[in-house]
């Protein structure tokens, strides 16, 4: 299945997912506002384009930029103008899908996952540089896609949300640290995006107490529970 090809697997209106051993990609039709900890235009942005990239577990190379090696796959795969780009280890048979309607709007968690490098947060780091690029490449890795209008600092709340939701379930399953065998909180080199759509009344806020809040935390833990089991045949939520 090419790369942006309508003939995907359909995520929503204008949303379509493909995948293969060596990535996951969403193509969106029209331009999406995003946030996101991505390698490849991270931060604030607009794209239509999500890929997550299979790479060796260890850099080839620690000269070039991991964005440089998301873009050059960008290139040759013909992703959009803009691409969301992230990298892991992971097995891509590790791709979870989980999609809810809530109140009229469309939401989808992807989420592929790799420990390798479980970590807590507050272990000693490798890397003790602040310009150093880690090599490793385990990673927990989580786009939420919808075509709700969310607002920028809901967005923001979407991410807490959803890594607080990493943590509960992975405490949940008892997933520990090597360094410092505590309960780990991730993993090294996780990294997460929201796409937010341009559909109906602006959604301000997306916190603890808020319904979205409450479903994009189920949403995420039925999703990385689902992926950590990725021996066994691939499933979805939906």
């Amino acid at each position: 299945m090419s790369i942006g090809d309508k003939d995907g697997q359909p995520l929503m209106d204008g949303v379509y997912l493909s995948k293969t051993a060596s990535h996951v990609h969403v193509h969106c039709d029209a331009s999406h506002r995003v946030v996101s900890s991505a390698v490849l235009n991270g931060g604030f942005t607009r794209a239509t384009d999500f890929l997550n990239l299979k790479v060796k577990r260890q850099a080839e190379s620690r000269l070039e930029d991991p964005a440089v090696t998301l873009q050059a796959a960008c290139d040759k795969l013909g992703c959009g103008d803009v691409t969301v780009g992230m990298m892991t280890a992971a097995s891509m048979k590790s791709l979870r899908l989980c999609r809810e309607d809530i109140q009229g709007r469309h939401f989808a968690v992807l989420v592929t996952t790799g420990l390798e490098n479980a970590r807590r947060a507050g272990d000693r780091a490798e890397y003790r540089q602040l310009q150093a690029v880690p090599v490793e490449r385990g990673t927990i890795n989580l786009c939420v896609m919808t075509d709700a209008r969310i607002s920028d600092h809901a967005m923001i709340e979407m991410i807490t949300v959803a890594t607080e939701a990493k943590v509960a379930i992975l405490h949940e399953l008892n997933i520990v640290s090597p360094v410092s065998g505590g309960l780990a909180t991730g993993t090294g080199t996780d990294a997460v995006a929201v796409f937010s759509g341009n559909s109906g009344d602006p959604v301000s806020f997306a916190g603890k107490h808020t319904l979205l809040g409450e479903r994009l935390a189920i949403m995420v833990m039925q999703t990385i529970r689902g992926s950590l089991a990725y021996g066994e045949e691939a499933g979805s939520c939906a």
